[in-house]
């Protein structure tokens, strides 16, 4: 939508009249992001780099101003036209500002700085405050990627209950199937590269043009041939089995996977008699893995019973730790999946006695649309002004509702060199430089990652992935 691309449009209508509403002699500003509490108690932080190289980074031009002028000035709002051709003739149309952040990929606890904002400028003091409704969409990969790094903390838990070899068996036991329920093939890739940073198999295409435009990574995520039910229903009922064999003879080779959707009927009776019977021996000297997905049900009553019914057919073999490992054949089940639904059945088939090794699960709507703002309660917030070349705190504590209190002066978030912990410091007044302004013992968390449009810090995907899979819940 090349219409959108217009910076000075991506805004609330009313910040176009916020230059205007602060106090005489105001000269600078410093906002910062958090997530103040939500869901889960700890946050993935990632997607400032794919945000601020998709906008940022192109100048804005005084054909850019005239179109902002002319649409507010029939809109109603008041338009800062002779700031923004300052920004064009002075910073080349580069915003004055400076973003300090957490690495990407850093597991931050909530209540904690993540991002803050400052402008850079005397005469543009005002820009960061005009730049939060684009810079707080950050709320959705990070909180995508919080999901996800939730979830594989749940399944690494039942893997190393249950498997012989967690550590391998992890990076595929989420897939990604979110591309259709997004709101908009931005969301797609976005959404779909923060699951990325704690696993690897999805669906989201556009996810891993994402990873590589903005992270370096020429391949984010794998896949593998799979079935849907307009592919099986189109044989007919009467010729069930004859979609399931040509599936086999399609893409069955040794030590290759093979995904099949078998609820198009009867899942019970394609698993004991078409997969269990009429196709079992295809399926052994194939040398592949099937993998069969249910699509239906009850999803923990479902896999428990599919389970047993293949465990009937081709038999397991017990691993190290006494669990059962079903011979050629998997499940991927992808309905009905969410972070409640995995833990429970988790627990259902690793109580059963069977190996997570098993088992592995697609998540859609649940892992990229079925969130919001609020689930992490994110919030950008201003909390410094100078005035009168005085900083002076900036915050809000309404008495309705404590719980939206903002956070108050300059600050940084600074990490406890003993114990690794993370805590939100503010800087003093006087401050010039902010890491040599931190207490004893504590060093800065944060990097400078965009200066007056130079991008100063450019993470690759790998370095992302690294950081958040060394925090272990």
């Amino acid at each position: 939508m090349q219409m959108l691309n217009n910076l000075l449009l991506n805004t609330d209508s009313y910040k176009a009249s916020h230059w205007l509403q602060y106090p005489p002699g105001t000269d600078a500003t410093f906002f910062y992001v958090e997530s103040r509490g939500g869901l889960h108690d700890r946050t993935v932080f990632y997607g400032l780099q794919a945000i601020l190289k998709s906008t940022l980074s192109r100048p804005i031009t005084h054909a850019d101003v005239d179109q902002a002028a002319e649409l507010f000035a029939a809109h109603g709002e008041p338009f800062n036209e002779a700031g923004w051709r300052y920004i064009v003739d002075h910073h080349q149309g580069k915003m004055p500002i400076r973003i300090r952040a957490v690495p990407e990929g850093t597991v931050v606890p909530t209540h904690q700085a993540l991002v803050t904002i400052e402008s850079t400028d005397p005469k543009a003091f005002w820009v960061p405050s005009y730049l939060e409704t684009l810079l707080l969409r950050l709320w959705y990969p990070v909180t995508v990627a919080t999901v996800s790094w939730h979830v594989k903390q749940c399944l690494r838990h039942y893997l190393q209950l249950s498997s012989d070899d967690p550590e391998s068996q992890l990076p595929f036991k989420l897939h990604d199937f979110g591309a259709r329920g997004v709101s908009s093939g931005e969301s797609a890739a976005l959404g779909g590269s923060a699951h990325l940073v704690n696993f690897r198999g999805t669906d989201t295409v556009f996810a891993l043009l994402a990873a590589r435009e903005y992270y370096h990574e020429p391949m984010a995520g794998f896949s593998i041939p799979a079935a849907e039910h307009s592919t099986i229903t189109s044989w007919g009922r009467e010729r069930e089995v004859d979609a399931y064999r040509n599936m086999l003879r399609q893409f069955a080779r040794p030590d290759h996977l093979v995904a099949v959707v078998s609820d198009s009927y009867d899942i019970y009776h394609a698993i004991s008699e078409h997969w269990g019977k009429t196709l079992r021996d295809e399926v052994i000297q194939s040398g592949a893995t099937l993998v069969v997905r249910p699509d239906s049900g009850d999803p923990v009553e479902v896999v428990h019973r599919c389970l047993e019914l293949l465990d009937q057919s081709f038999g397991h073999q017990l691993n190290g730790k006494g669990f059962r490992v079903l011979n050629h054949v998997r499940i991927l089940q992808g309905d009905g999946v969410n972070p409640q639904s995995i833990r429970a059945i988790c627990k259902r088939i690793t109580d059963a006695g069977y190996s997570l090794d098993n088992l592995a699960f697609g998540m859609g709507g649940a892992l990229l649309q079925k969130l919001d703002r609020d689930t992490q309660k994110f919030a950008l917030k201003c909390s410094a002004a100078r005035v009168d070349g005085r900083w002076i705190d900036v915050y809000k504590d309404p008495v309705t509702d404590h719980g939206k209190t903002s956070k108050r002066g300059r600050m940084t978030l600074a990490r406890n060199r003993q114990d690794g912990s993370l805590q939100t410091i503010a800087v003093p007044e006087s401050a010039i430089d902010i890491a040599t302004a931190l207490p004893a013992g504590f060093e800065d968390a944060m990097v400078t990652v965009w200066e007056d449009g130079r991008l100063i810090q450019d993470w690759t995907f790998a370095q992302v992935r690294k950081r958040a899979d060394e925090h272990r819940g």
